[in-house]
């Protein structure tokens, strides 16, 4: 009995499928996960700056968030044999006041903090002490802190005058933020770069020894690219499936918990 081969379409639309989806399970692997926090008052464009970052667009419409909203994206430190994929578990907080009691439950285990304030508003740069006091009374002991002035867009600031780049460079340095920069949410000036920056210096920590993805309390967790991690001149299996479950759960939670409503961007 002769047996007919399969038409050469069939077989080469499965051979793109199967690559596809090979290329897609890589695309989704990474070296580190990372906890980082947006903070600031509200209105400075914080859920603005993270929906340019995830999805590249400007977001028309916004309203102030309640609670907490969470999203991920995966980016490349590094180059070479030294590249890395780490994703940034990112976590967009409440700016007001009265929020302050349940957004703070949300510093905890934070590796990186993105402190935002609008850079037209003096009073929302003034308010920043506060929002880093909480942090890093709350989250990792060795929180990484980027000061990130957004609206840089707007070149007419209101009556309540600017915050300049001089000032802010100055009010980072006395409190023991190394990297201050500027951005707009609107046309995306600065936005990949101030996530790159924060990855970038979470990674150089882990080289140098400082922090220990296998410390809870670090906000960091070793990821699934290729099932295995290096630690000194040991292998030991990656330790990120207790994690997955874990974000899976926070993912159910802060997406149906993170209502929002009428209001500025915050």
């Amino acid at each position: 009995m002769v047996r007919q081969r399969a038409p050469s379409g069939a077989s080469t639309a499965s051979s793109h499928s199967a690559s596809a989806e090979a290329d897609q399970e890589l695309g989704s692997m990474y070296d580190y996960l990372a906890k980082i926090i947006l903070l600031g008052p509200s209105g400075c464009g914080k859920s603005c700056l993270l929906h340019r970052f995830v999805r590249n667009e400007w977001r028309v419409l916004s309203s102030q968030t309640i609670g907490v909203e969470f999203s991920s994206k995966i980016i490349k430190v590094g180059t070479g044999a030294r590249r890395k994929r780490v994703k940034l578990q990112l976590w967009d907080t409440a700016g007001q006041e009265r929020f302050r009691s349940v957004t703070r439950s949300y510093y905890r285990g934070a590796a990186g903090a993105l402190l935002v304030y609008d850079i037209t508003s003096h009073p929302t740069f003034t308010s920043l002490p506060t929002f880093l006091a909480d942090a890093r009374a709350l989250a990792s002991p060795n929180l990484t802190v980027v000061l990130v002035g957004n609206k840089a867009d707007l070149s007419k600031p209101p009556a309540s005058g600017p915050v300049s780049a001089q000032e802010a460079a100055r009010w980072a340095s006395l409190s023991g933020i190394s990297v201050s920069m500027e951005t707009s949410a609107l046309n995306g000036d600065n936005v990949d770069e101030v996530f790159a920056r924060i990855a970038r210096m979470i990674v150089t920590k882990i080289e140098l020894g400082e922090v220990d993805p296998d410390d809870p309390s670090s906000g960091i967790q070793y990821g699934d690219s290729g099932g295995w991690v290096e630690a000194s001149t040991a292998r030991r299996p990656g330790t990120a499936n207790g994690w997955k479950n874990g974000l899976r759960e926070w993912e159910s939670v802060f997406r149906g918990g993170a209502a929002r409503r009428g209001g500025r961007c915050c």
